[in-house]
């Protein structure tokens, strides 16, 4: 259970709409809890035999990774984040949390701490499977080989999930988040296998199944409408949850209800579209990994959507545009993406089942499409398997056509005023690209920031398409506190600390008080030098109040960045700053803290202009000390990290120069 002190944190984070908002949920658990809530029961459906479909039934793709997945989903196996090979069974046991092993109790949902590792285990391992995008890999397997087995093992994994979890009991019915995506997986299931008519349904049991799943589709859609996520929670999971109800109110229109609960959720998302992502196309969580998480829910229930033969607006396809372009232009040369704010390696389905697919890529092949753009074709480089699955057939002649009309490479945007993220460097998009990311952007999303880091004024840097500077990820949620405290905090990040103190004050797993407000007071990009300052407010809370400004300057004939952080305060303080370098990297480390990395080419030396008092090198160490990186969920590996220690007394500046160059040593000296 969360303690008082969580409980206080969160109140005073709530306004008092929502503190009545939760009231009335308490009363309707408490309700539960004696007893007296009605059972879910669903109306029978109005079938229509001809339904919209909006994912390709046989693109052009390699059969074999598409079988060799199924199979291993045949033979109970399965990933789930850091456990490789999983074996779950076939079916699973879907209440049981694989890493954890523990079997969650079928209590009901309003009643279940599914955050208490003591009762459920991890809830994301629990969670993950039940997600059901697997059922899309067997149902892909079925669409292009016409194998029977694989569409008998969907309806028999579907059967176990109706026996196992019973409606509104358990921890797959506690979250509206994960009850959406169940149902967009499921969407494109039922597509794959032919839809109402689907040969399986006409199988011995077959019609036992297909009123099973309608019947589970409706309670799903019934279970999220009335538990739509709000207030200060609503975030991604509002995306999700609509999208699920409206994909489901498209596939399977077979009730009134579910039509008008559709309508409603297509509102809600026009509107969450708008407000959850900036017009420069950046989410406002703050967190790059949930960018193509909440890009797929959107693209997802447009292609539904025209698939019955209406849209959405277009102010909804434009802010996707920009959101594809976002990420186009924070992606280096050689397609890395920043590590910024929270990652859980949480996919809305897998459509591609290879661990070589990249999501980020994949959606900016599909925007090309979508937007007619030779540019973004330029940077995708070339067609995906997911972008075959939801564009179809023409896909491959159209994406051909987009290349050669464009010649030169893809020009990034460089400055996110609304995210506050910010690109210096030059190259871009050739071998010789060096790229530095500093974020200025506001701590997260709404008044509690769940999946924010603080990371004001951090710095990303990148070079001849290799991660240098990096951003340490994530690694855990909701188990491993003094992990999950130290991937989101100040000292996890290549920004300036402060007497050990975060920027923002850390106040549960997914909620800060104290924000930090950072602001960007300058930005300019000449044709030899570039320029950014910015500021930030999180240690003015202080018994001597810091305010920290950084300014970073390029040279681009030198390719050398100074970065200058003013500390402006009155008393003396322990200022630290952090360098994290990619686990790829071992840096030599001299005695005043000058640090030397030789990559893609060129050598990268940072070198403080004042010397520090200390120096501390940690590589795999304590939450403490850091040392780490994690680029999967529940996955950490060791990493360099270099610490420079100063003491300062009143209104400090140090400066640190980041030189890159290409190598010139001759092999003797290399030697």
């Amino acid at each position: 259970m969360q303690s008082l002190t969580w409980y206080a944190n969160r109140l005073s984070r709530m306004s008092g709409a929502e503190i009545a908002h939760r009231l009335g949920k308490a009363a309707r658990a408490a309700i539960a809890r004696v007893g007296a809530s009605v059972p879910a029961t669903a109306a029978p459906p109005q079938l229509h035999m001809n339904t919209p479909r909006f994912i390709a039934d046989s693109p052009a793709v390699d059969a074999r990774s598409y079988t060799a997945a199924a199979q291993r989903i045949l033979n109970g196996e399965h990933r789930v984040f850091a456990l490789d090979a999983c074996r779950l069974g076939s079916p699973p046991e879907w209440n049981r949390d694989p890493l954890t092993k523990r079997l969650a109790p079928a209590r009901p949902a309003p009643l279940l701490d599914y955050r208490d590792e003591r009762v459920v285990g991890n809830i994301k391992y629990l969670w993950e499977p039940n997600r059901h995008l697997h059922f899309v890999t067997l149902a892909q397997a079925y669409a292009l080989t016409g194998g029977e087995r694989y569409a008998l093992e969907l309806g028999r994994h579907l059967d176990s999930w109706w026996q196992q979890c019973p409606p509104g009991l358990g921890p797959n019915w506690a979250s509206s988040l994960e009850l959406g995506i169940r149902l967009i997986n499921w969407s494109l299931a039922w597509q794959l296998l032919g839809g109402v008519r689907a040969p399986v349904f006409s199988a011995p049991g077959g019609e036992m199944l297909r009123r099973k799943w309608l019947e589970l589709v409706y309670l799903h859609a019934q279970a999220i409408t009335r538990n739509l996520s709000r207030f200060s929670s609503a975030n991604n999971h509002l995306l999700g949850e609509a999208a699920g109800v409206f994909i489901a109110s498209v596939t399977w229109p077979f009730w009134p209800e579910l039509q008008r609960w559709g309508r409603y959720c297509r509102d809600v998302l026009e509107t969450e579209a708008l407000a959850q992502n900036a017009p420069d196309g950046g989410n406002r969580e703050q967190a790059i990994a949930y960018q193509q998480f909440v890009l797929d829910f959107l693209l997802l229930a447009a292609l539904a959507a025209r698939a019955r033969g209406e849209d959405f607006a277009p102010l909804y396809w434009q802010r996707i545009e920009a959101m594809i372009d976002f990420l186009a232009s924070t992606m280096d040369v050689a397609g890395h993406v920043p590590m910024i704010g929270d990652a859980d390696d949480g996919f809305v389905v897998r459509l591609v089942p290879l661990d070589s697919f990249c999501p980020y890529r994949s959606l900016v092949a599909t925007g090309a499409l979508l937007f007619e753009r030779p540019d973004l074709a330029r940077k995708a480089g070339s067609l995906d398997d997911k972008t075959r699955w939801l564009l179809g057939a023409d896909a491959d002649a159209r994406f051909p056509a987009l290349l050669g009309e464009m010649n030169r490479p893809f020009q990034p945007r460089r400055a996110f005023s609304d995210t506050g993220l910010y690109v210096l460097g030059s190259g871009f998009e050739t071998p010789d690209e060096i790229r530095l990311l500093v974020d200025a952007g506001p701590l997260g999303y709404l008044s509690i920031a769940a999946h924010g880091h603080a990371d004001a004024l951090a710095v990303v840097l990148n070079v001849a398409g290799r991660e240098v500077l990096i951003d340490p990820g994530t690694y855990a949620y909701h188990t491993d506190p003094e992990w999950r405290r130290y991937f989101r905090s100040t000292r996890a990040h290549n920004t300036l600390g402060v007497d050990a103190a975060d920027q923002s004050q850390q106040a549960g797993n997914f909620m800060w008080t104290e924000h930090a407000h950072v602001r960007c007071t300058e930005i300019g990009f000449g044709p030899r030098r570039q320029r950014f300052a910015g500021e930030h407010d999180g240690y003015r809370r202080l018994a001597d109040p810091v305010t920290h400004r950084r300014k970073i300057d390029y040279d681009e004939p030198s390719t050398t960045f100074v970065v200058t952080d003013e500390v402006a305060c009155a008393g003396r303080h322990r200022v630290t700053r952090h360098w994290h370098y990619a686990e790829d990297l071992e840096p030599r480390v001299e005695e005043g803290g000058a640090c030397t990395v030789r990559v893609g080419g060129c050598t990268v030396r940072l070198s403080p202009l004042e010397k520090p008092e200390e120096v501390s090198v940690y590589r795999g160490g304590s939450p403490q000390e850091g040392g780490w990186v994690s680029r999967s969920f529940g996955h950490k590996v060791p990493c360099t990290t270099v610490v420079w220690h100063s003491p300062v007394d009143g209104s400090t500046t140090l400066a640190t120069r980041i030189r890159c160059r290409k190598d010139t040593m001759t092999a003797r000296e290399q030697a």
